[in-house]
């Protein structure tokens, strides 16, 4: 018997090694609690584990919908703003933004307060996202412990739209599972 073959077993005896994973679940984050309006500032920060009348999911659970078309996938990471004081002549190039393949993506629609024209600008792109169906699933995203994604999903419910989704892993939780990936550019019409 060599060492490997030792060491493996011993290993799933402490608990080091899962031998097989469980069903994916959205990890606990009791500590936080849902505000009674929209996250206005600090916007990176630990999250809620629920939003009321949206269903929350896992990566897995994010990928089942998006394997089977189900659901629209919004993503609503803010751009970059551009330096204000870089000097006359100099060329700007903007982060890409590597997200969910396929995913619309709607930037700077995740503030707590919007301008009526970003307002707007979310509410067309929702009905873009859903065909004009109030009732088509939607699923909103950015990053992990981002309130953008929640504060959107939220207005969508406001607007409306019966079945949400929130996926607070966002983004980055779906390239680390290793699922399709591209770079996305915004929705025309945005600020």
């Amino acid at each position: 018997m060599n060492a490997r073959m030792v060491v493996l077993p011993f290993l799933f005896v402490l608990g080091f090694v899962d031998p097989a994973p469980a069903e994916e679940a959205p990890v606990s984050k009791a500590a936080v609690e849902e505000p009674q309006d929209y996250r206005q500032d600090e916007y990176r920060a630990p999250v809620p584990a629920t939003l009321a009348g949206a269903t929350v999911v896992s990566t897995g659970q994010a990928h089942r919908l998006w394997e089977s078309g189900e659901a629209a996938f919004i993503d609503v990471l803010p751009r970059p703003p551009k330096p204000k004081d870089l000097p006359e002549g100099t060329i700007w190039k903007e982060k890409p933004r590597i997200s969910v393949k396929g995913a619309l993506w709607l930037p700077n629609t995740g503030y707590g307060k919007l301008a009526d024209v970003t307002l707007d600008y979310f509410r067309k792109g929702l009905e873009k996202a859903s065909g004009g169906d109030k009732k088509h699933p939607l699923l909103f995203f950015c990053l992990p412990d981002c309130w953008m994604s929640w504060n959107a999903a939220r207005r969508a419910l406001e607007l409306g739209y019966g079945k949400v989704y929130w996926y607070p892993d966002g983004s980055e939780g779906w390239a680390a599972a290793g699922y399709p990936t591209e770079q996305l550019t915004p929705e025309p019409g945005g600020s």
